[in-house]
């Protein structure tokens, strides 16, 4: 008998998918306290769980049968993802159920801002007649930014363009050919920022994104802009936005999410006429419920079952000898693509594989999902994963090659990743060390022996004097510890590469005093 637990509350029509398997025995438990969970844990082979359940490495330390974690839902921060790798547990999620839930209530916002109608409402049940307070504006003929163009920003096009909006779309990993397949038009941030009567936010939470709306991007949009965020909270700077408002340059907004949720009472959001706040509710709606208790149902199913895996956050090798001889490269691929994808420039159109030495013996297709996974994972984040990474690249118009070489390289295994934006092509070779550690030992024509975790700083400079002295001076000024350093040029003199693993963050503010140093071409910032 397979035993599968539910310890959050999920739709019967996902229970009886799982019900009705008569090797399954499925019990509901929604009440359990985290002691009560560890202690039970160990006789169950699956978990399912929403947002309320905390497995984290305790947890899973103590689930001696557990297979596979289920969530009813897109994040994952409820679950421990490195432990339950190590112990082979695959944890998937649900990134597609509240798509069309989600599209449909940012639009909802749109129209409300447009026409205050949650105002309009309040004051007419108060039993005022005020409308020449509540004049709108159409939508028709408006232009709407979409910060993201993933499954959610493309549905919410398809509606705007419905009403016969202009859309603009800001994506990194989109091409202008899937864009303009939609009817939506490519355009870099600052553009987007400067042409668009309506921005809506529908990108992940990341460190890359955090308040990648703030006072700097409200100074360069129209005057009467409108903000909608149905995303996370966090992609916009509240503090930012609210000043744009109180100053007249943003005409209002429609937030469905917030920095710190749930909304205090004393949120200056609330206090401003022209906010539409709603308590998070973008998948909030009963289909949405449903959808994603069908979906958690039936991947849980089908992997317990051995009918494949789907939405696999991550990619554990359940195989000892396989897992003993793949396991490393699939995270050496995985941290190449992240590693990458934070170094260049432009738009993504194509990633080029070639595997070389012992490897190319054995399916490589799980290395593949992890380098293409690794790329998108920047900007996408919990959205994509081991399984859906080589698709989601697809329909953002992104071509995967691999290839397999059999000539002689200077190092035993190789990866090598050519990867091509519309503004350069960058080759990034890595292989593993002696210990089977990730190491990248060639960026584009400079070799380097780089580990690559944590927090770096790559740096582009002459190959003068002083350099070292004079980076080792101001990040010490910040209380920043450099724990280990790599080199590369091409000759004496020349141009040069220096990647720094540091020990803490770097701000962007220390990015910026890191360009102004003398022989500094560029710096940027990674983070593994």
């Amino acid at each position: 008998m397979i035993r599968i637990l539910v310890s959050d509350p999920l739709s019967e029509e996902g229970l009886n998918i799982l019900r009705e398997i008569k090797e399954f025995q499925v019990d509901v438990k929604t009440d359990l306290k985290a002691d009560m969970l560890k202690e039970t844990i160990g006789e169950y082979d699956a978990l399912v769980v929403r947002s309320s359940t905390k497995v984290n490495k305790d947890i899973i330390a103590a689930a001696d049968k557990l297979k596979v974690i289920g969530r009813a839902g897109v994040g994952l921060d409820n679950v421990d993802l490195d432990a339950a790798t190590k112990k082979g547990i695959i944890v998937m999620n649900t990134p597609a159920g509240n798509t069309m839930s989600t599209a449909e209530h940012t639009f909802s916002m749109i129209l409300s801002l447009s026409r205050n109608i949650p105002q309009a409402n309040a004051s007419t049940k108060k039993g005022e007649w005020k409308r020449s307070k509540f004049m709108g504006v159409e939508v028709y003929g408006k232009t709407l930014g979409i910060v993201g163009f993933g499954r959610i920003g493309s549905e919410v096009a398809k509606r705007a363009l419905a009403f016969g909006m202009k859309v603009l779309a800001y994506d990194p990993f989109l091409s202008k050919e899937v864009a303009q397949g939609i009817g939506a038009t490519i355009v870099e941030l600052k553009e987007l920022l400067e042409k668009s009567d309506y921005i809506s936010v529908h990108t992940p939470l990341t460190d890359e994104t955090k308040h990648m709306i703030s006072a700097k991007e409200f100074r360069l949009m129209k005057k009467g802009v409108r903000i909608i965020n149905c995303a996370r909270g966090g992609i916009i700077d509240e503090a930012a936005l609210i000043n744009a408002i109180k100053e007249g340059n943003c005409f209002g907004a429609a937030i469905d999410v917030f920095e710190q949720e749930p909304l205090s009472a004393d949120n200056e959001l609330l206090k401003l006429d022209n906010v539409i706040t709603t308590p998070h509710l973008g998948a909030s709606t009963e289909e949405a419920q449903v959808n994603v208790a069908i979906e958690v149902a039936e991947i849980v199913r089908d992997a317990l079952l051995g009918k494949g895996i789907r939405n696999a956050a991550n990619y554990p090798c359940l195989e000892a000898e396989v897992c003993k001889i793949i396991e490393p490269y699939v995270n050496l691929a995985e941290k190449l693509g992240s590693f990458s994808s934070q170094l260049i420039e432009g738009r993504i159109s194509a990633l080029n594989i070639t595997y070389s030495g012992d490897i190319i013996q054995h399916d490589l297709t799980p290395l593949t999902l992890a380098l293409a996974k690794g790329v998108l994972s920047p900007i996408l984040q919990e959205t994509v994963n081991f399984i859906n990474a080589v698709s989601l690249a697809k329909e953002r118009g992104i071509k995967i090659n691999e290839a397999k070489s059999s000539k002689e390289e200077e190092f035993v295994t190789l990866i090598q990743l050519e990867i091509k934006t519309d503004k350069e092509i960058k080759r990034i070779s890595g292989t593993l060390s002696s210990n089977k550690q990730p190491r990248i030992v060639k960026i584009d024509e400079y070799y380097v022996e780089l580990a690559p975790v944590g927090e770096m700083i790559f740096i582009k400079n002459w190959d003068k004097p002083g350099i070292i002295g004079n980076l080792g001076t101001l990040l010490g000024e910040h209380n920043i510890n450099i724990a280990a350093m790599t080199f590369g040029r091409d000759k004496p003199g020349g141009k040069s590469i220096s990647v720094l693993n540091v020990d803490s963050p770097v701000s962007s503010g220390i990015q910026e005093k890191i360009k102004k140093l003398e022989n500094i071409l560029t710096a940027k910032l990674i983070r593994l």
